[in-house]
C-alpha cells in the first residue's frame, strides 16, 4: 500500500504510514507522462465525483514506477532526516561566522 505525492508530508502522515503499514512515494513534479506510462491497470477510483480526478483515490497496478520512498512502513521519514541534517549543518555554518 502506498500514497503517491509531489510534496513532503508531516508527522501525522508518518504515524499513519507506520500504523497502517503504508508508504509515501514521492514523485517528481512535471513527470506525469512518464508516471502514466508505468500504470499497468486501474483497479478502482474512489471519490472521483466528490473530489475530481487529481484528488480522487486511485487504486493502480504499476511497473517500475520512478518514485522515491520518503516515508516507509516503519515510520522512518526521509523528509524529517533531511530537515534535521540541514538544520544541523546550518548551525555548524553559522556558528563559525563572525557577528
Amino acid at each position: 500500500k502506498g500514497v503517491i505525492g509531489k510534496g513532503g508530508m508531516g508527522e501525522k502522515t508518518r504515524i499513519a504510514c507506520q500504523k497502517f503499514g503504508c508508504v509515501y512515494l514521492h514523485a517528481i513534479g512535471g513527470a506525469a507522462q512518464v508516471l502514466a506510462e508505468k500504470i499497468v491497470k486501474v483497479d478502482g477510483v474512489y471519490g472521483y465525483e466528490e473530489f475530481g480526478s487529481p484528488e480522487a483515490i486511485w487504486k493502480l497496478q504499476v511497473v517500475k514506477l520512478p518514485v522515491v520512498v520518503t516515508i516507509d512502513a516503519n515510520g522512518n521519514s526521509l523528509h524529517s532526516e533531511i530537515e534535521k541534517r540541514s538544520s544541523d549543518e546550518l548551525k555548524t555554518i553559522f556558528s563559525g561566522m563572525k557577528k
